[in-house]
């Protein structure tokens, strides 16, 4: 496992409880998802602790014989699994964390903390500080920050139940009120600086909305958005189609910031394409609603690119989650391009033709591929200038001889078919948008 040079290994254990309305195979996908998540976060995991329970013990997340077996554990106790321990342990292994499967209560990771005696750390919590870490624009660390307040504020009693009496109460004096207790004037605090965010976001979102608007005017409406699950090479792709050098790397979030970039190369009308964060299963609902300004690319797109790894053998699950925080957004409406890539990580050839046969006859309309195969790239790119030219019409338009400085735009705008000299001016077959050809004709006949 690769780690910064100035961060040392960190390890964990892993523990999930698995509910009757969970199979084997949901249950067995979710772990092998948060064990990727524990990665990215630096976390090595040396074990995975389950247990089959009709729901959650209310106290502390799993029963009181498992809670004891991952206890003696981590303390490197007898009376478990000498080879286990001798594994995890030998080489002077700590357990640095336990990382829960679900969403758990402020006060069964209290109890669950106080009882193994090692830091607890639910899905949400892990998701919020990976987020936290690999946000870079100033409106991604504002919607993380949001989010985390949010996922701290109810905890903040449970923090003051562990520091005591002494740390409950606090004077009057230099605080906003009489008496006020630690835990009270630090939920204000929180909730003002939310507020806070939030006004910037508003302010950013405007910002925003002025700046694609802009875009939309120059370069009319031809943009596309990738969507889909985390780490199905969404930004592989991003760099493929637009020659960007954006960030790949095979970890879950690596992208949390909407980059726009232009298709390559460029096609009539010119496409703009955005990658966006990546979705997952149980994503924090405060994520949902706070990302939503980061998403709004997908909405605002003509055509979205929805890609699945095709190498993943929970494909469905992928597609399922992706399309319900599609559709909690409202971007049920937005046109669709169903892309499986990572067709080449599935192993042999024989595998890979299988999957691709397979995917063809469930939906007959996607595009099955790999990123890296320039093939691939071109037959992609294709299909995505065919929807936007699927509009366009072609017209006459004539550019008098006073106004030539237009005819660098005329060529960027659209594509020329044709051009030929007469008395008044030069005179060109254009194919374009309707609109902004006819925005051009209104233009050249003014400067006439």
């Amino acid at each position: 496992m690769q780690t910064d040079a100035n961060e040392a290994l960190k390890y964990a254990v892993v523990a999930a409880v698995q509910r009757p309305s969970v199979n084997d195979t949901e249950f067995e996908a979710s772990l092998a998802e948060l064990r990727d998540l524990a990665k990215t976060l630096g976390f090595k995991v040396v074990h995975t602790f389950t247990q089959k329970r009709p729901g959650f013990d209310t106290t502390a997340y799993m029963g009181a014989g498992k809670r004891e077996e991952i206890r003696r554990f981590v303390n490197n106790e007898t009376g478990t699994d000498d080879a286990l321990l001798e594994e995890a342990h030998g080489g002077n292994v700590v357990i640095d964390a336990i990382l829960v499967d679900h969403e758990i209560s402020p006060s069964q990771a209290r109890n669950l903390e106080n009882e193994i005696g090692c830091e607890v750390m639910d899905r949400t919590m892990v998701i919020l500080e990976i987020f936290h870490r690999n946000a870079r624009s100033r409106a991604a660390r504002a919607q993380v920050e949001i989010a985390r307040l949010g996922y701290m504020a109810p905890r903040l009693r449970e923090a003051a139940k562990l520091a005591g009496p002494q740390g409950r109460q606090r004077s009057g004096m230099g605080g906003r009120g009489a008496g006020e207790s630690h835990t009270e004037l630090d939920r204000r605090k929180i909730r003002d600086r939310i507020a806070e965010l939030q006004q910037e976001i508003i302010a950013m979102d405007a910002e925003r909305k002025i700046q694609r608007s802009r875009r939309q005017e120059r370069q009319g409406l031809a943009c596309t958005a990738l969507v889909g699950y985390t780490n199905a090479g969404k930004s592989t792709l991003m760099r493929a189609l637009t020659g960007s050098e954006v960030l790949v790397a095979n970890k879950l979030f690596a992208t949390l910031d909407t980059t726009v970039r232009t298709l390559q190369p460029e096609s009539v009308p010119r496409v703009l394409v955005s990658d966006t964060v990546g979705f997952i299963k149980n994503l924090p609902h405060d994520l949902v609603a706070s990302f939503k300004s980061t998403l709004e690319e997908a909405l605002d797109a003509s055509l979205l690119l929805h890609v699945v790894d095709a190498s993943d053998a929970g494909f469905e699950r992928q597609l399922g989650v992706t399309d319900n925080v599609l559709d909690e957004i409202g971007a049920t409406a937005v046109p669709r391009l169903l892309v499986f890539n990572k067709i080449d990580c599935l192993g042999n050839r024989a595998a890979q033709v299988e999957r691709e046969v397979m995917l063809r006859e469930r939906y007959p309309d996607c595009m099955v591929m790999s990123a890296r195969r320039p093939d691939d790239v071109v037959r992609l790119r294709q299909m995505i200038v065919r929807f936007f030219q699927r509009d366009l019409v072609e017209i006459e338009l004539l550019l008098p001889w006073s106004a030539q400085q237009l005819r660098g735009e005329l060529y960027a705008s659209c594509e020329v078919l044709e051009e030929k000299a007469d008395v008044g001016g030069a005179i060109f077959r254009v194919r374009g948008d309707h609109d902004l050809l006819e925005s051009l004709r209104r233009r050249f006949s003014q400067a006439s």
